[in-house]
């Protein structure tokens, strides 16, 4: 019970800057293909607002691959070794994405969760997504949940990306915001 209440009082966003409010602070190992990744505000060119009022900016990719991960250290963030052997609390992956209503684009999303000497534990790696050009533009939500992924946690590693499939300069590709890294009981 204890873990419980523990796990349950402590539920936050693991990732730093999930919306965009602090440039690409914060997100490491960054590719930047064609024009690189940009910060825009919502809704964005042909694009549609987001479900919830909080989010105000979103990532956006260009013609080429832009990828950015993050890489999260359960033990900085207070979340204990015993605890995430024994207790093995469900390590739940959200991230939302959208493209422009005139450009095809790709995305993709790898979360890894990983051991001390950062060996992989235990893995999820969406499809390639490929949103047509002349799409809704709407915010579509991917969720995952690891669960009973045995001992030895130590980092969760987030990686996600896109291009446009046009290939047009400058920011038509896929645009990411709101990602979550959370530990639940």
């Amino acid at each position: 019970w204890q873990n419980f209440y523990f796990l349950s009082k402590k539920r936050k966003n693991l990732i730093k800057n999930p919306c965009g409010e602090e440039d690409l602070q914060h997100w490491g190992e960054v590719e930047n293909g064609g024009d690189g990744w940009k910060i825009e505000e919502l809704p964005g060119d042909f694009g549609k607002e987001f479900p919830s009022e909080e989010v105000h900016k979103y990532f956006v990719t260009s013609y080429e691959w832009c990828r950015k991960a993050q890489v999260i250290d359960l033990r900085a963030e207070g979340y204990w070794e015993e605890l995430m052997d024994t207790t093995q609390p469900k390590v739940v992956i959200k991230d939302w994405y959208a493209g422009r209503s005139d450009a095809g684009c790709l995305y993709e999303l790898c979360v890894k969760l990983l051991s001390e000497n950062e060996d992989v534990l235990a893995e999820y790696k969406s499809e390639t997504i490929a949103i047509p050009q002349d799409n809704d533009a709407n915010w579509t939500e991917i969720s995952h949940t690891f669960s009973n992924y045995g001992p030895g946690v130590r980092f969760v590693r987030f990686e996600h990306g896109g291009q446009d499939t046009l290939f047009w300069k400058g920011w038509y590709g896929v645009r990411v915001t709101n990602s979550s890294v959370t530990v639940e009981p």
